[in-house]
C-alpha cells in the first residue's frame, strides 16, 4: 500500500553473541518477525577493561558503551531502555505497548545496555523490565526477540501466544 510505513525495529545491544545456540534463535525470532516489520540487530562493542573495575572506572566503561549506543539512535526512534528498574508487563501489556507505540512512531529501538548497565538518566521513552532477575546478555537478547515477535502475533491476531 502506498504511504503505509513499516514499523522498523532495532534492538542496539551492546557485546557479541558467542554462542551458536542463542544466535540461532535469535536469528529465527528476526526471520519470523519479517513479514510484520523490518527487525534488525545492531551490535556495538563493549568497552574492555582487565581486572575489576572501581565506581568510577565503570562509570566510565557505561558512559563509553553509551556513547557508541546513541549513534544508531534517530531524534524520531521511540527508545525503550531495558533495565532492571524499568516496568514488568505481561506479554499482552508489552503487545498494547508497541501497538499504542506504532500510533506515533514508525521506529522502536530497544536498549540492551553492557555488563555494567545503562547510565540511570539514560534518556529514553519507556524503560522495561522483564524481571528483577539478572540474564546473561546472550539470553535475553533471545527472550526479547521471542517477546516482540509474540507482540507482533497478538497484535495481528495470529495464532502463537497461549
Amino acid at each position: 500500500m502506498e504511504g503505509i510505513e513499516v514499523l522498523k525495529i532495532k534492538i542496539i545491544a551492546v557485546g557479541k553473541v558467542k554462542e551458536k545456540f542463542f544466535q540461532a534463535g535469535i536469528d529465527e525470532y528476526l526471520k519470523r518477525m519479517q513479514p510484520f516489520c523490518k527487525a534488525e540487530i545492531i551490535m556495538v562493542n563493549e568497552t574492555k577493561f582487565s581486572g575489576n573495575p572501581n565506581d568510577q572506572q565503570i562509570k566510565q566503561i557505561v558512559n563509553s558503551e553509551t556513547l557508541r549506543i546513541n549513534e544508531y539512535i534517530k531524534p524520531d526512534d521511540y527508545v525503550i531502555a531495558t533495565k532492571l528498574q524499568g516496568k514488568q508487563l505481561t506479554s499482552v501489556e508489552f503487545a498494547k505497548k508497541i501497538s499504542d507505540i506504532e500510533m506515533t512512531s514508525s521506529s522502536i529501538d530497544f536498549i540492551i545496555g553492557g555488563s555494567y548497565g545503562l547510565p540511570n538518566d539514560f534518556p529514553c521513552d519507556f524503560s522495561l523490565s522483564f524481571s528483577k532477575m539478572t540474564f546473561p546478555h546472550q539470553l535475553f537478547r533471545l527472550i526479547l526477540c521471542e517477546q516482540i515477535y509474540r507482540s507482533l502475533m497478538i497484535n495481528g491476531n495470529r495464532h502463537y501466544h497461549k
